[in-house]
């Protein structure tokens, strides 16, 4: 039986402007501190066995981050916790540890994520909030323009049946949407696709920057 686990973590303050690549150095860097020898793939080019369930978009925060990791010793899951407890950096919380299901990785088997949006609202911005959700997913098809990589072209594309579920309400004086949307290999929406979509639709003219997003939740296949 292969030493396989996963730690659930969160990621915020300055952290979250760290690429996806940068973060999973941090951690093989975080594992060297603490003394825990991950396992290495075979062949010609071989790298530790580590990986982050989903890429998490530049300048997200989350509250849902998996590490699937191996090492080359049986540990016990608390252990493992309270040794990386003391390596992370601060803006990296580890909220807990176990051991990892045999079978597929995680990121293999994901299918979907949650997101939480928050929106500034102009001083008077008034409606219903439910509603507007609801008739924007009535829409027959909701555009959205995807770059193109190799042409490096923006080419409009139907998000529609990429959205799993969309609420919002309003607190104080901002917007929050709840979102979730297909997240994986089979489909994937990035949200930054999601939200200038729904902003033009609801007439919010909020620049993209004084928008906060929060990943709260990944999905898998069993």
């Amino acid at each position: 039986m292969r030493n396989k686990y996963v730690i659930k973590l969160a990621k915020g303050g300055y952290l979250k402007y760290i690429s996806h690549l940068d973060m999973v150095r941090l951690f093989k860097s975080a594992f060297k501190r603490a003394g825990i020898r991950l396992t290495h793939s075979q062949g010609f080019n071989p790298h530790p066995r580590l990986s982050l369930a989903q890429p998490l978009p530049l300048g997200y925060s989350s509250t849902c981050e998996l590490l699937e990791f191996e090492i080359s010793e049986d540990m016990k899951p608390a252990e493992i916790l309270d040794k990386m407890r003391q390596a992370v950096p601060e803006g990296i919380k580890l909220l807990g540890c176990g051991r990892a299901a045999e079978g597929k990785s995680l990121a293999a088997r994901a299918v979907a994520a949650s997101y939480e949006v928050r929106i500034p609202l102009d001083a008077g911005f008034e409606c219903d909030f439910g509603e507007l959700c609801e008739n924007f997913m009535k829409q027959e098809a909701i555009p959205a323009l995807k770059r193109q990589k190799k042409a490096d072209v923006k080419k409009e594309t139907d998000i529609k049946g990429m959205i799993r579920e969309l609420q919002g309400e309003k607190v104080d004086d901002n917007l929050i949407l709840y979102i979730k949307v297909d997240a994986g290999n089979r489909s994937n929406l990035s949200p930054e696709l999601l939200i200038p979509a729904f902003a033009s639709f609801a007439g919010i003219n909020t620049a993209r920057e004084e928008m906060d997003v929060t990943r709260t939740g990944l999905y898998f296949l069993r």
